[in-house]
């Protein structure tokens, strides 16, 4: 699988892409949960998920202290097959 970094997709950016599994990878950080923010995450998200993209979300404190679970998370969903491998 590759993935492809900020990739633009309609008028936004994503932070990562996986082109054969359509799957989005957003790191978030504080300012996303910020409520003036919230309204237009609303809507990216919405826009991808209704042009048939999969979208995974990590804040960016997981990617630090928990990357191996985020790694996993990951790979289950491109790697379906595989999946049973961290039960």
């Amino acid at each position: 699988m590759s993935f492809r970094r900020q990739k633009v997709i309609g008028r936004y950016i994503v932070d990562f892409y996986c082109p054969s599994a359509k799957l989005v990878i957003e790191l978030d950080g504080s300012q996303h949960f910020e409520e003036k923010n919230l309204a237009n995450e609303i809507k990216r998200q919405n826009f991808l998920k209704d042009k048939g993209y999969k979208v995974l979300r990590f804040i960016n404190s997981d990617i630090w202290f928990n990357f191996s679970d985020v790694c996993r998370t990951i790979d289950a969903i491109v790697n379906p097959d595989n999946s049973n491998q961290y039960k």
